[in-house]
């Protein structure tokens, strides 16, 4: 086991902690599935059973202690539902996260800044590898065959509406015109914007701040300020300048 967890073990990482994952992965690693990197919290106070995160070359892994250690939540996301991933470094650690297609921010923080710039790494090289796949399938895929042949389209026949006799009146109140009823839409109150480094352009924000400026709108989000939609859209402006 030691030999198997050694190359794990390049920048600090708890040993127990490496011991207990992989001894775990070795059940949930796909066929031809390779673990290129593990990552493991370390917080400032004593903690007995930290979280980790595993990238391989099909996915990243979450992995949760749970029950003083004797059991692990694992959840895991692969390459093509990922859109991006960030790192964010802090006094004490830095915060690794990744967005994904469903609009989802998945982060783990206190991660060791040697540990969380090679996960920023591998993953900037797979994400840059699915992309190059996804071009080159698109360039040999093969185009539609041409159809000679005219394709005729019959009109369609109009049915014939049977007239209806009009049935007699026998009441005022059915000849009486009902008054439409009118709803009026709310009035959206301004919406708080999120502090910027003095109000800079997003062109103008290095990726830290642009990080920092995507977490704030999380949070008006979260807290009900903005609506879904305007989260949506200030998000996308963002990730065209990361």
């Amino acid at each position: 086991m030691k030999d198997q967890i050694k190359k794990f073990l390049n920048e600090d990482q708890d040993p127990k902690a490496i011991e207990k994952i992989t001894s775990k992965l070795q059940d949930l690693l796909m066929k031809n599935e390779e673990v290129g990197y593990i990552g493991v919290q370390k917080k400032p106070a004593i903690t007995v059973f930290p979280d980790s995160i595993v990238v391989t070359n099909k996915r990243i892994i979450m992995c949760r202690p749970k029950n003083l250690g004797l059991s692990m939540d694992f959840v895991d996301y692969d390459w093509d539902d990922i859109t991006g991933t960030f790192v964010k470094e802090n006094i004490l650690g830095s915060e690794f996260s990744f967005a994904t297609k469903s609009e989802l921010t998945i982060s783990i923080d206190y991660i060791p800044k040697n540990q969380a710039r090679k996960l920023y790494t591998f993953a900037k090289e797979q994400l840059d590898a699915l992309k190059t796949n996804t071009v080159n399938a698109q360039s040999v895929a093969p185009t539609a065959p041409i159809v000679e042949d005219a394709v005729i389209i019959e009109p369609v026949q109009e049915e014939e509406v049977e007239e209806m006799e009009a049935e007699e009146v026998t009441s005022f109140a059915e000849i009486m015109p009902v008054a439409p009823v009118t709803f009026q839409e709310p009035v959206a109150e301004p919406i708080p914007a999120p502090a910027t480094s003095g109000d800079k352009k997003l062109s103008e924000l290095s990726k830290e701040e642009l990080f920092e400026k995507l977490q704030n709108y999380k949070k008006l989000l979260d807290n009900g300020l903005i609506l879904q939609g305007e989260y949506d859209a200030f998000k996308k402006e963002i990730l065209n300048y990361l």
